[in-house]
């Protein structure tokens, strides 16, 4: 079906990114798997090809007249190559636009530049090894001393971790306060105290750099701070929607690209008709996946899109991707068990999409509270 979401812009940087993937990333991305991480140049190039202007004011360095649905092109030609670099999406779907919307002037205009040319990497440092989904548990605890906040506590599974120049760093400044004691600090990853502890080896996303780090009584001053202190909570549930949209865009075009893949490389005549029929289901769902995500792309720019509704966008997209996996992986049989096989390298890079941002058991307790139950009807 005709997709309506995209306009001539669109599909003329469409064709920039293709480009600029073509050159910069597809000739790179073994020594990526293998360093664990992309290159310096790949921020540098991705600058100049405006990439990770996108939605930032021309004040700041940014792409004129780009908004999120320019950053879903983005998505889906990296997804069409099959490929995991999520950290770009980090940069400029998740990370950036908590300067956009809560920085002062001075912070915008020591940052933005930096991080549209690509001369500096953002990373969202919210997980801790005892705190997931459930963000009020976490320990990490900055304390007021004046014009500082001191910091200690430590990070795990923080994408462009390795890479960070800087840190969009939640945190408690009241643990008595609950979530009303969250703020959040802008760390330059150059400040004493702060440490970058292990690259995670994964399962699958070789290329992406996830690691842990650590912060031991590190000096942050208090004109860091991003919004206002206790504000951390608040700001963190806004962006959720836009991060969860994100990833429900990521995992929709990887199951339209495996499921492109699979049928590109199957001969109709030799495949069984179940798995024909396998294969009709998954492009289906794909197609109906495509209209929840179109419509939420459209919401967000209206900025309606309601933390439950980009939850069901989520839940259902990256579940979507699961199961589109499987039957093609199914199709192809032994062969998608090579390495380096299109399927197979989306079986591993995929699973872990119905985890992070909230996993799918979080998405569908978001989904249950916004329901309108009969109050007469609910039992304790």
């Amino acid at each position: 079906m005709r997709r309506s979401l995209f306009n001539a812009d669109h599909d003329a940087f469409r064709g920039t990114v293709r480009q600029f993937l073509a050159q910069n990333v597809v000739p790179e991305y073994p020594e990526w798997e293998k360093s664990g991480r992309p290159s310096e140049s790949f921020w540098k190039a991705a600058g100049q090809a405006g990439i990770l202007g996108i939605g930032v004011p021309t004040e700041y360095g940014g792409n004129e007249g780009t908004t999120f649905t320019h950053s879903v092109v983005v998505t889906e030609e990296i997804q069409r190559l099959g490929l995991a670099i999520g950290g770009l999406r980090i940069h400029t779907d998740i990370a950036m636009p908590y300067l956009l919307d809560y920085a002062t002037p001075e912070q915008k205009r020591h940052w933005l530049p930096r991080l549209v040319a690509g001369d500096a990497v953002i990373a969202l440092a919210i997980s801790e090894p005892g705190a997931g989904s459930d963000i009020k548990s976490m320990s990490t605890r900055a304390v007021r001393d004046g014009d500082h906040f001191v910091v200690n506590g430590s990070k795990t599974f923080i994408s462009n971790g390795a890479a960070a120049d800087l840190l969009v760093l939640a945190c408690k400044t009241d643990p008595s306060a609950g979530r009303d004691g969250l703020s959040i600090l802008l760390v330059d990853t150059t400040t004493p105290g702060f440490t970058r502890g292990r690259s995670l080896n994964k399962l699958g996303l070789k290329a992406q750099d996830l690691a842990e780090l650590s912060f031991e009584n590190m000096v942050v001053p208090a004109e860091n701070l991003l919004g206002r202190e206790g504000d951390g909570f608040a700001m963190l549930t806004a962006n959720l929607a836009q991060e969860r949209l994100s990833i429900a865009v990521n995992s929709q075009a990887a199951a339209t690209a495996v499921l492109d893949a699979t049928t590109a490389s199957s001969n109709a005549s030799q495949v069984r008709q179940s798995h024909k029929f396998a294969l009709a289901d998954c492009a289906t769902e794909i197609q109906a996946g495509a209209a929840l995500v179109d419509s939420a792309v459209l919401a967000l720019g209206r900025r309606e899109l309601s933390p439950s509704d980009a939850a069901m966008v989520k839940l259902y997209c990256t579940e979507l991707q699961g199961r589109v996996t499987d039957r093609c992986m199914r199709v192809i049989g032994s062969d998608g068990f090579r390495a380096g096989e299109f399927a197979g390298r989306a079986y591993l890079d995929g699973r872990v999409s119905r985890i992070y941002g909230g996993s799918s058991e979080i998405m569908k307790v978001i989904i249950a509270q916004s329901l309108n139950w009969s109050q007469d009807q609910v039992r304790v």
